[in-house]
């Protein structure tokens, strides 16, 4: 059901003031399903936090299951606890209103498998409503035609309303193993002080933080994209800004490959804003280690000066991070191919991939360096009764996860790789036919439709044969290597998700950064 990561992707889409339909949603293939019940909807709902005069808001009513089978669904909206401070306001078509209760119809066509987005509100506080206020907005629906139903309720709550802002962009330039400053900053333009900071930032591999500070929390990920949360007991006046001291900064790692370009994002919230997107991605009350290299502080800037801007508008609060990193370090990726033996009829490990050479890394995520896409061509006298997770069936439209049966398959590891480290597809297959057979392994070294050259393009192919005897026998076993991939697939998209960090930016953000896909 993937609940947990499916609500750290829908997390946010409240609290921006705008609803980001991303080109990369996820969908999953579903097993055939039962009539609706209102058991199986696994509902849920974004809470939000509003302020008077201050941006309006989304809440989003999901039903987080796959597990349905096509039909019309009643969802009834009760207002009445947050009548007196905010207003909702329906965005559908197919609904009615009597006092404080909005009813909407609503069809299910889909059956591929797909969350199902009820109704989205739109959310704003009244020009008198005070700080503290709150109250939840109760959704009930009914499957048509079936006895039952299913609730949920989210949160609404007015806060003192501030305006932090921060420069739109930040752009470094560096070498590998280069330290650059990142003077990121913030400023309070609106008409009451704020009370406290909270930072996120989340990048790829090339924006490693320089230190890790004791009041910041760092995840424990992928080594290729990372998040860390910092938090400043610091009062922000009205018309005043701070910013990271000079010890702050970004490391980029000596293997980078170069040229290439990274990403990221840096954002502001309040306390509470971040408590409530903190809640809605399901993200851990701590984010992960705390550093141990001293204390990141804000620092006043003298140099403040009056904006035109006066509304409340949390999209203006994040900065994007464009590193370019200068010089000239690729590597030499190069394939692994296999040769077994057997007798007709058995079964063998098959076992190919790739070997990084060096001195780059790959698979780090940067915009002008490889991800590398293996695509494994057995023999014809040979089935694949096994395959790894992270390989899928080049016919099937559904991909599949290590779908036995295919001749042709697209592999794929998620993470990076740095010299020296070895790729390993093990693969079973099952020797049909005497003599001997050839199959081939085939890198593709680039990102999207556009070919990235390593050092050595004439090893990026590699042979697979298969010598075959008579019938019976016990068979040999190929080519074997360390680091065998057989863990769970996340689909084509190397790295992790979405959004730059599953738990990224969420809704505040507008992506701007187009994920890694192979093409075959």
């Amino acid at each position: 059901m993937l609940k947990h990561s499916t609500r750290r992707w829908l997390a946010g889409l409240g609290v921006a003031g705008a609803f980001v339909a991303a080109s990369a949603t996820p969908t999953f293939a579903a097993p055939a399903a039962p009539a609706p019940r209102a058991e199986n909807l696994d509902l849920y709902a974004n809470s939000v936090i509003v302020a008077p005069g201050g941006t309006e808001k989304w809440v989003n009513l999901f039903s987080l299951t796959t597990e349905r089978q096509p039909g019309d669904y009643s969802v009834k909206v009760d207002r009445s606890k947050i009548d007196d401070f905010a207003d909702v306001e329906n965005t559908g078509d197919d609904c009615t209103e009597a006092g404080a209760i909005l009813t909407c119809k609503v069809e299910d066509r889909d059956d591929d498998g797909t969350y199902l987005n009820f109704v989205s509100l739109l959310v704003r506080a009244k020009a008198d409503a005070k700080p503290d206020q709150r109250g939840e907005l109760t959704f009930t629906v009914t499957p048509n035609g079936k006895s039952g139903s299913v609730s949920y309720s989210s949160t609404v709550e007015v806060g003192e309303g501030v305006d932090l802002t921060t420069n739109e962009s930040l752009e470094l330039k560096g070498t590998p193993g280069a330290t650059l400053k990142a003077p990121l900053r913030v400023t309070n333009r609106g008409e009451v002080p704020a009370e406290d900071a909270v930072l996120y930032v989340v990048g790829a591999d090339g924006l490693q933080p320089s230190k890790r500070y004791e009041n910041c929390e760092y995840t424990e990920g992928t080594p290729h994209d990372f998040a860390f949360v910092c938090r400043f007991d610091t009062t922000i006046g009205t018309n005043s800004s701070f910013r990271l001291d000079d010890s702050f900064g970004f490391t980029v790692p000596a293997d980078t490959w170069a040229p290439n370009t990274f990403g990221g994002f840096s954002t502001w919230f309040t306390p509470a804003d971040w408590d409530e997107y903190r809640s809605e991605a399901e993200l851990p009350a701590k984010l992960g280690p705390t550093g141990t290299e001293g204390e990141l502080k804000l620092e006043p800037v003298v140099d403040a000066r009056r904006s035109g801007q006066t509304d409340v508008n949390p999209i203006d609060n994040s900065t994007w991070i464009d590193l370019r990193v200068t010089g000239n370090q690729r590597a030499d990726v190069v394939a692994r191919g296999a040769t077994v033996t057997g007798d007709v009829g058995t079964t063998v490990a098959l076992t190919v991939g790739y070997v990084n050479n060096g001195p780059a890394a790959v698979n780090t995520g940067g915009g002008e360096s490889p991800w590398i896409g293996t695509t494994v061509t057995l023999p014809n006298g040979v089935t694949a009764v096994r395959a790894p997770e992270n390989c899928f069936d080049s016919e099937d439209d559904e991909w599949e996860p290590g779908k036995p049966g295919a001749r042709v398959y697209y592999c794929y590891v998620d993470g990076s790789s740095k010299k020296g480290d070895k790729v390993d597809y093990a693969f079973q297959v099952r020797i049909d036919k005497a003599g001997e057979q050839a199959g081939e392994v085939t890198l593709r070294t680039g990102r999207e439709e556009t070919e990235i050259k390593d050092l050595n393009p004439a090893n990026d192919t590699a042979q697979i044969l298969v010598n075959s005897g008579g019938d019976g026998g016990q068979g040999g076993g190929g080519d074997g290597g360390a680091l065998p991939i057989t863990g769970q697939s996340t689909g084509l998209i190397a790295g992790l998700g979405a959004l730059l960090l599953a738990a990224g930016v969420g809704g505040y953000l507008v992506a701007r950064r187009r994920r890694t896909r192979f093409v075959a």
